[in-house]
C-alpha cells in the first residue's frame, strides 16, 4: 500500500518513514505542502499522514483542497496543536482521525490498520452483521424487515462499531472515529449507546466493563 507522509521535522520525518516501511507500507515522504498537492493531483494514495504546522501552508489547506477536488483518501492529521477547537476543525474539514504528538509507534499502526478496514469496507453499498443491514449509500438502518430511525450521531456511532464487529472499541476509539468532540468526562457516547441497544436489540451492543463497547454478530 502507497501512503503519503507529509510532515516538515526531519528527524521525525526520517523515523517515521522508516516504521512505516519496517510495517510494510510504501511511503513517500514530502515536507511542503506544495510538494503534496503535485504528488496527490498525480498519483492516487491509500492514504496520508498529514502535519498541520508546514513550512509553506497549513495542512488544513491541504487537506480543504483535497476534499474539494473530491479526493476521498484517508487523512490522519498529525500535529503538536491539541485543543479541541484544533481537532474540530481537522475533523469537519474532512480529517478521518487525529493524532496529536508525542505518539507512541504502536497507536500509530493500530490506527492506521483501523483506517485501512474501514475504507475497504466503505467501498461496500452494504454492511450485514447477523440481521441488522447498514445501507451506506442511504444511510439507512434495518433489523430484518423493519427500518429504524437513528439520529446522525447513532448512525455514525453504529457504523464505527460495524467497521470492527466482533472488536471491542474504546469509548475514545469510537469518540475519534464518529467525529464526537465530547470531552473526556463526558457521557454523552453511553447516552448514544442506550439509545441505540433500544432502537436495534440491547444484545446486539455489548459492554466490555472498563473498556468498552463491541457490536455482536448474534441473535435472539
Amino acid at each position: 500500500m502507497k501512503f503519503l507522509l507529509v510532515e516538515d521535522d526531519i528527524p521525525l520525518g526520517t523515523s517515521l518513514q522508516r516504521v512505516l516501511t519496517g510495517a510494510g507500507y510504501n511511503a513517500v515522504w514530502l515536507r511542503q505542502a506544495l510538494d503534496a498537492k503535485k504528488f496527490l493531483a498525480d498519483s492516487p494514495f491509500d492514504l496520508i499522514l498529514l502535519d498541520i504546522m508546514l513550512p509553506d501552508e497549513s495542512g488544513l489547506e491541504v487537506l480543504h483542497w483535497l476534499r474539494n477536488r473530491g479526493d476521498s483518501t484517508p487523512v490522519m492529521m498529525l500535529t503538536a496543536r491539541d485543543a479541541v477547537s484544533d481537532r474540530v476543525t481537522g475533523l469537519d474539514g474532512g480529517a478521518d482521525d487525529y493524532l496529536p504528538k508525542p505518539f507512541a509507534i504502536e497507536e500509530l499502526l493500530s490506527r492506521i490498520r483501523v483506517l485501512l478496514r474501514r475504507q475497504r469496507k466503505q467501498l461496500t453499498a452494504s454492511w450485514r452483521v447477523g440481521s441488522l443491514l447498514i445501507d451506506t449509500a442511504r444511510r439507512k438502518v434495518s433489523v430484518g424487515e423493519l427500518e429504524i430511525a437513528l439520529t446522525t450521531r447513532e448512525y455514525d456511532i453504529l457504523l464505527v462499531l460495524a467497521s470492527d464487529a466482533g472488536t471491542v472499541l474504546t469509548r475514545a476509539q469510537i469518540e475519534r472515529s464518529a467525529s464526537l468532540i465530547e470531552g473526556a468526562e463526558s457521557n454523552a457516547i453511553d447516552v448514544h449507546i442506550h439509545n441505540l441497544r433500544s432502537k436495534i436489540g440491547s444484545h446486539r451492543i455489548g459492554t466490555v466493563r472498563g473498556v468498552g463497547y463491541v457490536l455482536e454478530n448474534v441473535e435472539l
